[in-house]
């Protein structure tokens, strides 16, 4: 299925693409729809195809720290947030996080993918990317029978059906998903307008990647490999860690992207590419490759050992990150919901396996109860948060690196007017520090902070490309991302005093009745704090002179052939699960190559 090194050392290929991934497989599959173009792609984990750990859902944790299916990456100690680090797991083989991650099928507010334009990309706005992300989607809607059941108002959608990522909900969705819907509406969060067509502010259940006729996960690798790994001009090379791409020449003006190194067990290889290289490592990965390159910081490049071949002072940095934490509620003992609790007990894990082979039970289901509610709607010191962080923006706005005063000023509009705080209910007990009681059933919420004015930064700390960089959120430097999240954190907890949620459960198991003042509750989010695997902006798409590394195009500044499709381009994060952007922006940057040379040189 997937080449072996005999069938790639030595030749050379119009397109290779570092990274197969999310990205990198819906580049390849768009660009070998051309015959005469010859892709290569350099796949750093196994293939991984077919295997029930990636494919079984509400599995959702099963492959995290797992070194077949995931990269355990652990960022530095955070100094706002009593010196803790943070695991930060990514998917490893062909499909990348598509295929490790919760399965939620979201898109972002029109008004914040207008944002990308508005901060000086052409092109980069809501209509392009409807119109983009269309060509990916296969949309399956729910039966009248589970639309009237879960009082589903879907006038308002519009998704496209042909795609070749199916999207569906999942065959199982509990009675007890509505109620929580009911409560999010009687607590002052509106049902959602139009989730799926640019403005999802309110409650609404999501669409998954899901396939409702074998009820398995549908990522990038099923959607874009599977269906095109006959082509005679794609060449798929999996445990192929790309190292660094090198140039045609150390003397030229302009960095001519020439070939591309990479480890294939423990040996050491490269290969050329005819007209250009893409890196689709992901954010995590892709400012490293950068680094490795020559391409970044003289003065980081140096502590490394690493010759400047462009310098690009802002690759690895603007890194953001969607933040959460869960809260857990004890279910009564007779209320009917069925959660995931259930399947503690060995013998019903067996069980539920086996009524997935039905399309029934537990392993039919998955997290589509969403929410995205305003500052305002959950907290009454909307304003005085949002006047404070405003002083000290502008107090301090000559600090601020190029570019990210305009940041600035976008987020604090949207936290007037975004819907940044997310809720993501999920049938089962998720949270730490207090056990679940065996027997017991659980309601949790992962609250979600979406709008971070915090910045990171991700840097190489050696030449050893095996090692990883140093991975540094910054997380809660901005007091202001700490504040939304403490008021978002009483809205949730003051839930349950709202029907018809008040009636089914008996108490809140975490954080738990010892949790109370402003100042706990920051000590609880500092400790259990989660990443949500969003990570964005580390190669971000900017004019040069506001910190970018790619232009619209994608390019990178100062290379002729180099461009990046990822997360890491997307300079400013949305209120969404970025996987439904990830395929817009790859089916985008393809786009480039038929109507205007941008990817055939």
């Amino acid at each position: 299925m997937t080449a072996t090194i005999d069938d790639v050392k030595g030749k050379s290929y119009d397109y290779i693409l570092c990274g197969g991934g999310t990205a990198g497989l819906v580049l390849a599959a768009r660009l070998t729809e051309n015959p005469d173009v010859s892709v290569l792609v350099l796949e750093a984990g196994d293939a991984n195809i077919g295997h029930m750990e990636r494919l079984l859902p509400a599995s959702y944790m099963g492959q995290l720290g797992k070194p077949q299916y995931t990269w355990s990456h652990r960022t530095t100690n955070q100094k706002n947030s009593d010196g803790h680090a943070y695991m930060w797991y990514r998917g490893k083989g062909l499909g990348g996080s598509s295929g490790a991650n919760f399965y939620c099928w979201v898109k972002p507010p029109a008004s914040e993918m207008d944002d990308l334009e508005r901060l000086g990309n052409p092109g980069w706005n809501w209509k392009n990317y409807e119109k983009y992300v269309r060509r990916t989607e296969g949309f399956v809607p729910p039966s009248e029978k589970m639309q009237k059941a879960l009082k589903m108002n879907l006038d308002g959608w519009d998704m496209e059906i042909d795609g070749p990522l199916t999207l569906s909900f999942p065959a199982t969705i509990d009675e007890g998903e509505r109620k929580i819907q009911e409560t999010f509406i009687h607590a002052g969060i509106p049902p959602a307008a139009r989730p799926m067509n640019g403005d999802p502010v309110g409650t609404f259940f999501a669409p998954l990647t899901y396939d409702p006729k074998t009820h398995t996960r549908t990522y990038s690798a099923t959607a874009f490999y599977l269906p095109n790994k006959d082509r005679p001009n794609l060449t798929v090379l999996v445990s192929a860690h790309v190292t660094r791409v090198l140039p045609s020449s150390d003397s030229d003006f302009e960095f001519k992207a020439h070939s591309v190194e990479f480890q294939h067990d423990g040996q050491l290889y490269t290969v050329h590419a005819n007209r250009e290289i893409i890196l689709s490592a992901g954010a995590l990965k892709t400012p490293q490759i950068l680094e490795l390159s020559g391409i970044g910081d003289p003065a980081i490049l140096r502590e490394i050992g690493i010759p400047t071949k462009v310098e690009l002072p802002t690759v690895g940095t603007n890194v953001q990150e969607h933040m959460t934490v869960p809260v857990s509620f004890e279910i009564r003992d007779d209320v009917a919901f069925e959660t995931l609790d259930i399947l503690a007990d060995p013998e019903e894990l067996q069980r539920q396996l086996a009524l997935h082979a039905n399309g029934t039970g537990a392993f039919t289901t998955g997290i589509t109860g969403l929410t995205f509610a305003k500052l305002a709607q959950v907290s009454p010191r909307a304003e005085e948060i949002i006047k404070a962080a405003e002083d000290k923006i502008m107090r301090n706005a000559h600090k601020y690196p190029p570019g990210l005063l305009k940041q600035h000023k976008i987020l604090l509009d949207r936290l007037r007017h975004g819907a940044g705080c997310e809720y993501a209910a999920v049938a089962g007990m998720v949270s730490q520090p207090n056990p679940p009681v065996k027997g017991k059933r659980y309601i949790s919420f992962w609250v979600a902070v979406n709008y971070n004015f915090s910045r990171g930064t991700i840097h190489a700390v050696s030449n050893d490309p095996a090692e990883d960089p140093a991975f540094d959120p910054h997380y809660l430097e901005e007091e202001v991302d700490l504040q939304v999240w403490i008021e978002m954190m009483k809205f949730i907890r003051n839930l349950p005093s709202y029907p018809p949620l008040k009636d089914m459960i008996t108490k809140e198991l975490n954080p738990g009745p010892e949790v109370q003042t402003d100042e706990q509750i920051a000590a609880y989010i500092k400790k259990y704090l989660w990443t949500t695997h969003h990570t964005a902006g580390s190669c971000s798409m900017l004019p040069r002179a506001d910190g970018g590394v790619v232009d619209p195009e994608l390019k990178v500044y100062g290379t002729k052939n180099l461009r990046v499709v990822d997360l890491s381009i997307l300079p400013l994060q949305l209120a969404v699960h970025p996987q439904s952007v990830v395929y817009g922006m790859a089916e985008q940057g393809t786009s480039f190559g038929y109507s205007r040379t941008v990817l055939i040189i």
